[in-house]
């Protein structure tokens, strides 16, 4: 019941927020809006002028002579705005017949007809700013007090950078780094010359090096390829009738030993418990304040059911922005996301990353819901704000159905002056949406066998 409150209510914020940009837009440029729905098929119930409110579908004949129908309808996994004169998601066609309405999408110029079908796009990316803009002026950034970096694996990016494990950043082309903000925007940021050199302590020692400025700029995207220390393994995911969900494990815990060894990597959790498949194995946790002890015997499958990674653990200031300072620390941080998204879509496409890795679909939603909003409301935001951010990237891209598909129809009736055939628009139509359905049918598979 959790994770279906918190998709519907994930879902529902990014698809309301959407639409209704759509909806804004269309009333703006004085064009007639039928239905305003969340949600794709059978309508559950809803609300007009005329009727009030109803259950289920509207009669046939319905004609809501401009009073929107808000409807909730049967499919939780989007939603459309019937704007009077356009072929979109309802497929309704009963206005090729006549002459076009001066309230119809048809009879407005290119201008309008773009800004109503980017509207959506720019609701969900004013929505990412927003929460980043807020997070910044209401809460502040959480910096990490160290310039020591974490436990450097082997083949890594920051390998091949020249780090090593546990090396303290001392400075960057001569500028000292007093935290993790500086060594992130030292290395990243403030590049003007070709070569960075980097001063760190080693082993006791002082070492220094040179990295590429390209190298630094071709891996930037792929996110920090370093992590401050010190740093504990933290359960990110425990699956459900698993042996750490009888064991009391839980998202959030830290993982201080295993087998009585002292976990400093979190690479030593699967070495050990794969050495130990026919054990039970003693395990001390850390959760919130209280120290945990429990003990977790391997599955069939030689695992227990867990997702754990690595958590920074040291000192932390919270620094704050201004109401205009917020601003570009908000555009920043939806660019580098944006390079993120970017970055995994290639690697899908060379073959470097599995699909089901990159993609989710309600089942991971809710997960992630779940998880980010059981680590606090910050946390929950930030994961809104990067999936509307994603929501909006999709939706531009040109594909049929999407309002990329429909911008690139848009502008070629604009150069060429002329409306595409009805059919054909209908034929696009067709084909994206089944296509888009397979993918989701695709893409819900994959969350289910993942469970």
């Amino acid at each position: 019941m959790e994770y279906i409150i918190y998709f519907i209510l994930t879902i529902g914020i990014l698809v309301f927020v959407h639409e209704f940009g759509h909806f804004a837009a269309a009333k703006l440029s004085k064009m007639r809006v039928d239905v305003f729905a969340i949600g794709f098929g059978k309508r559950l119930f809803g609300y007009n002028k005329l009727s009030g409110f109803t259950f289920g579908d509207l009669p046939k004949d319905f004609d809501g002579q401009g009073n929107t129908d808000y409807r909730l309808s049967l499919l939780p996994f989007g939603g459309y705005v019937k704007i009077a004169g356009m072929v979109d998601e309802s497929f309704d066609t009963k206005f090729a017949n006549t002459e076009p309405q001066p309230y119809e999408f048809r009879a407005k110029k290119t201008l309008p007809k773009i800004f109503v079908i980017t509207a959506g796009v720019m609701m969900n990316l004013t929505l990412t700013l927003l929460i980043f803009w807020g997070i910044n002026f209401f809460h502040g950034k959480e910096i990490a007090k160290s310039t020591t970096i974490a436990a450097v694996d082997k083949g890594s990016v920051a390998e091949k950078a020249g780090f090593q494990s546990f090396d303290k950043i001392i400075s960057i082309n001569g500028t000292k780094a007093k935290d993790w903000q500086d060594v992130e925007n030292l290395l990243l940021q403030d590049q003007k010359s070709d070569n960075v050199k980097v001063a760190v302590e080693r082993n006791g020692a002082a070492q220094s090096f040179n990295i590429s400025s390209k190298f630094l700029k071709d891996n930037s995207h792929k996110g920090f390829f370093l992590f401050p220390n010190p740093t504990q393994a933290i359960i990110v995911e425990v699956l459900k009738n698993s042996p750490a969900q009888d064991a009391g494990l839980k998202s959030g815990d830290l993982i201080l030993s295993l087998n009585s060894v002292t976990i400093k990597e979190s690479n030593q959790i699967n070495e050990i418990i794969t050495a130990n498949q026919d054990k039970s194995i003693p395990m001390v946790l850390l959760r919130d304040k209280d120290t945990i002890r429990t003990s977790v015997k391997p599955a069939m499958d030689g695992k227990i059911g867990i997702s754990h990674n690595i958590a920074y653990v040291g000192e932390i200031e919270y620094r704050t922005y201004g109401f205009f300072e917020s601003i570009p620390q908000a555009i920043t941080k939806a660019k580098d996301f944006t390079l993120i998204f970017f970055s995994m879509m290639q690697k899908v496409f060379t073959g470097k990353l599995a699909f089901k890795d990159a993609f989710g679909g309600p089942v991971k939603i809710a997960q992630f819901a779940v998880r980010s909003a059981d680590s606090g409301g910050v946390s929950f935001l930030y994961f809104l704000a990067m999936l509307s951010l994603n929501l909006a990237i999709i939706n531009i891209l040109p594909f049929p159905v999407l309002d990329g598909g429909h911008f690139v129809i848009i502008l070629l009736e604009g150069i060429f002056k002329k409306e595409l055939p009805l059919k054909l628009k209908l034929v696009i139509q067709n084909i994206g949406f089944a296509l888009l359905l397979l993918l989701m049918a695709f893409i819900i598979y994959n969350d289910v066998i993942s469970l």
